[in-house]
């Protein structure tokens, strides 16, 4: 008895990419490419006509709003999983695709097997995330977003000690690891252990980018606005 096949349809403006990822999920007994294009126009008549249970969509289509895609895909077919793929997508990123009702996201440079497993897992009904967002911060992006928490209230969520506060608030004030040891009376080694583990629980690469979560956020107003009392 022959199994039913995953029915995919890839949505993706690099032509070289299109066409080489549409090569290889053809070669899958299990995977049906019922059609590939280069943007997101006429998406939802596409998909009335080949009934696909699978979109895979490039986060950064040039040509279109992908978030808006999603939205539209979701409100009129909301049956349909949809991958996206992108280099690295940010935390905001993920938050709105998930909160907007994505299945998963992928990094374009996965491995071919990796890149297989995870179409096969969402067809079955599992949420997958890149691995730099996976772990506590996976569960509470998923978990907020299907119950529509706000993006700030998600910041408030994840548990920072006083110290990480501390850290977070000088980092945004624009101090180095030496000046904060310095500040706080802490070791650089302690600092940097600090910094680390601020960066895994907001899923973040660079201090830039706390110092923006920071400033962007209510949660940390009161650390930043006693940074310059700490020497006082």
């Amino acid at each position: 008895m022959i199994s039913k096949k995953i029915k995919i349809l890839l949505i993706e403006d690099n032509r070289l990419l299109r066409e080489g990822i549409a090569a290889l999920l053809k070669k899958q007994p299990d995977m049906n490419v019922v059609s590939t294009v280069g943007n997101g126009e006429n998406i939802l008549a596409l998909i009335k006509n080949t009934r696909p249970h699978i979109v895979l969509l490039d986060l950064g289509l040039r040509s279109q709003n992908s978030l808006q895609i999603v939205k539209l895909v979701q409100n009129d077919f909301p049956v349909v999983k949809i991958i996206v793929m992108d280099l690295i997508p940010l935390q905001t990123d993920v938050f709105e695709f998930v909160q907007a009702g994505v299945s998963g996201f992928m990094l374009k440079d996965i491995s071919v097997t990796e890149f297989l497993k995870t179409i096969r897992s969402i067809y079955e009904g599992v949420r997958v995330l890149p691995p730099h967002l996976t772990g506590s911060l996976f569960s509470q992006i998923v978990d907020h977003a299907v119950n529509g928490l706000a993006p700030k209230k998600l910041a408030e969520s994840i548990t920072m000690t006083k110290r990480e506060r501390q850290v977070i608030a000088l980092i945004a004030d624009g101090s180095t690891n030496k000046e904060i040891a310095q500040q706080l009376h802490l070791s650089i080694y302690t600092v940097k252990s600090h910094v680390h583990n601020i960066l895994e629980k907001l899923a973040l690469n660079t201090r830039v980018q706390i110092a923006k979560h920071a400033h962007l956020s209510d949660v940390y107003k009161t650390e930043i606005d006693e940074t310059s009392l700490l020497d006082e």
